[in-house]
């Protein structure tokens, strides 16, 4: 009976010896080569594979016990994906709360109101932050990958500045950009003047995207789209610059000129009456509400100041007179 309980005392000595080292490995903190110190969790990744990459960079001392840690607090399959950082030593506990959390890094992209498709890809692409999957697509690849119905990507991203865990793929922000473009273009139009010369939200978000071109300051941007609603609702051409810019694509140079006016393009609308056949721009938040939502106005022309605002006019002969005034300096 003495042997029995000898032995029993010195099971319980070792299980408590045991125990207590496994209690120092768990809270004990290790450091990482440098800090901050950053690691990538690629989907797939199990907790084998996390302990030996974490026991390669010197933050686990015991990838066993790290994996009977994990498994005994029922984090097996509950480690999030992406970029984190460490700015401190860490114990292996505290590690696999981070990743149990998904205490990921974070990066942003702004996209800017009037940007095109183009050079929104570009930002894109110049990102170090993204993982990009779409940089070998067509963008027609690209709108059938996040879901898009339309044939066209021109206008339909909304520009804003977008956050997303460091090393998420590129056409998760894209896809997150059409959905927010979406949702605004509903809102607004549902909440539209009902009298306007829309048949549909993609007639308004054309609309919107020239608006938003065309616009200097912020506060001419009702009475811009009120000059171009007026002229679809009197079948009037819009002979609007950026159109036929876009239309020329890459030859555009900078400059503007008469030829370039009589060049026809699907996009000339100087030359071809009512709405070009996709927007030709990101439009904003406000060219949707200034293009929904027009300021009351009669006026069918508008000539630059030089100052960033707009000058309207009623006539063509009051437009001829600003014109003089402001473009060509004439008093």
């Amino acid at each position: 009976m003495k042997l029995i309980k000898r032995l029993i005392k010195l099971v319980l000595f070792f299980i408590i010896l045991i125990s207590a080292g496994a209690v120092y490995y768990i809270s004990k903190p290790s450091n990482p080569p440098t800090l901050p110190y950053d690691f990538n969790l690629q989907p797939g990744t199990g907790l084998k594979v996390f302990a030996h990459q974490m026991k390669l960079a010197g933050l686990v001392e015991n990838e066993k016990l790290f994996v009977l840690l994990g498994r005994a607090l029922k984090l097996e399959k509950q480690i999030k994906f992406g970029n984190y950082e460490i700015t401190k030593p860490l114990s292996m506990y505290e590690l696999l709360q981070i990743v149990n959390k998904g205490k990921v890094t974070q990066s942003d992209l702004t996209i800017i109101e009037g940007w095109t498709f183009k050079q929104f890809r570009q930002a894109i692409n110049a990102s170090t932050k993204l993982n990009h999957d779409s940089l070998i697509l067509s963008d027609a690849e690209i709108l059938q990958r996040i879901g898009a119905t339309e044939t066209h990507p021109e206008g339909l991203f909304y520009p804003d500045t977008y956050i997303y865990p460091t090393g998420s793929s590129d056409l998760a922000l894209l896809k997150r950009a059409y959905q927010t473009m979406q949702r605004h273009l509903k809102e607004a139009w549902n909440k539209r003047d009902t009298s306007l010369p829309f048949e549909n939200p993609y007639q308004a978000l054309i609309l919107a995207s020239i608006v938003e071109k065309e616009t200097g300051k912020k506060t001419d941007r009702g009475q811009i789209a009120a000059v171009f609603v007026n002229r679809l609702r009197k079948g009037m051409l819009l002979q609007t610059d950026p159109t036929v810019i876009y239309g020329m694509g890459e030859k555009f140079d900078g400059n503007i000129r008469k030829k370039d006016l009589l060049k026809d393009t699907p996009y000339n609308t100087y030359l071809h009456a009512g709405l070009t056949p996709t927007p030709i721009s990101l439009p904003g938040k406000e060219a949707l509400q200034a293009t929904l939502h027009p300021d009351p106005s009669q006026a069918l022309y508008f000539v630059a100041r030089g100052d960033g605002t707009s000058q309207f006019s009623k006539t063509l002969i009051e437009h001829n007179q600003a014109v003089a005034r402001f473009q060509l300096h004439q008093k």
